[in-house]
């Protein structure tokens, strides 16, 4: 059985896994994976935030550490990705070995280095949230290419649309668009395609009432599979709907997917289309409680743990970051060169 402990209570923190797990909790009979203790949450500077009756808030890792035993313990790491291997790498010293981390694992190849070697060095038993991985559309998705009936995948469309002007004018957590709803995206085109290359990105700035937030529009990025098919994801963190859409294109039929958009309505819908005929399911698919009820199971077993799929998305996301970058370097360039030409 196993305590909690939640670092950062942001939007990740506050409102997902706090209130996720306290209903986990409440729903797994005792003894077997919770611990009957209170939750306990560490934030230097918390936000004003309700959280789950009992949760004990601390201002330090180090009074967490006085609190609990590392051993039993599992960390969930929700804090922005930026400094993230820093917190590992206290986690660590601290003793602390079982680590969920929210998503992305790293913002580029530097720091995913940097975690990748705390956790050989140190041992640790680490998970990268992925809920997509476990959703109920993405098993649906995968059973349609398993079936051979729709016969072989082509592409892979991922539209993901939300409005982010507040969190994006109030933080730097995230440092680019590719960094907040891609990773999720790529996770599962790379599970259902198997490995690719990048082929071509973009990004765009988000700007409000006079303000500009460089590179936190919108994302765009193609990807190549190993295996033949082609990925297009688009993320767009400045449109005034919300949507989560998979479409999958196979020789003899469309899928197309929308996963759920918030928690107020876990909610999944699938429609299949062949010839001039629509098949449309609508089922349940709250997955995040889910992913955390079986990282749990996992810590208590033994394992596996393997973080290959996530950090195959960082790399794939900062190949496309430093493409973004070099084309932008290459306008400023041109642009100072007409100048001078002036």
């Amino acid at each position: 059985m196993f305590r909690t402990l939640v670092v950062g209570l942001g939007r990740a923190g506050a409102g997902l896994h706090l209130p996720v797990l306290d209903r986990l909790r409440q729903r797994t009979p005792a003894g077997t994976l919770f611990a009957d203790a209170p939750m306990v949450a560490v934030d230097p500077a918390p936000q004003p935030a309700a959280l789950p009756e009992g949760t004990v808030l601390l201002p330090t890792l180090e009074r967490a550490r006085a609190e609990l035993d590392p051993a039993s313990t599992v960390v969930h790491v929700c804090t922005p990705p930026k400094g993230r291997d820093t917190v590992i790498e206290q986690l660590a010293r601290l003793g602390f070995v079982h680590v969920i981390v929210e998503k992305p694992l790293a913002v580029d190849i530097a720091q995913l280095g940097r975690v990748e070697e705390l956790r050989r060095r140190h041992r640790l038993r680490l998970i990268v949230v992925a809920q997509w991985q476990v959703s109920t559309l993405t098993r649906r998705l995968e059973e349609c290419m398993a079936g051979g009936e729709f016969g072989e995948l082509r592409q892979i469309r991922v539209v993901q649309r939300k409005p982010r002007f507040s969190r994006s004018l109030a933080t730097s957590g995230h440092p680019t668009a590719f960094d907040v709803e891609v990773p999720h995206a790529l996770g599962v085109a790379l599970r259902l395609a198997g490995p690719a290359r990048l082929t071509d990105a973009t990004w765009s700035d988000l700007a409000a009432d006079g303000v500009v937030r460089p590179r936190l529009g919108t994302a765009t990025l193609r990807l190549a599979h190993q295996r033949g098919p082609l990925t297009r994801i688009i993320s767009d963190l400045t449109a005034p709907v919300r949507e989560r859409r998979i479409t999958c294109v196979f020789n003899d039929a469309t899928a197309v997917g929308h996963y759920p958009v918030s928690g107020e309505d876990g909610y999944a819908q699938l429609a299949v289309t062949r010839s001039d005929r629509t098949a449309r399911e609508v089922f349940p698919d709250d997955a995040l409680p889910a992913f955390l009820r079986d990282a749990y199971r996992q810590f208590a077993e033994g394992g596996p743990f393997g973080i290959g799929l996530a950090a195959e998305t960082v790399r794939l996301v900062d190949e496309a970051k430093r493409l973004c970058t070099l084309r932008e370097q290459r306008a400023w360039d041109a642009a100072g060169s007409a100048c001078n030409a002036c």
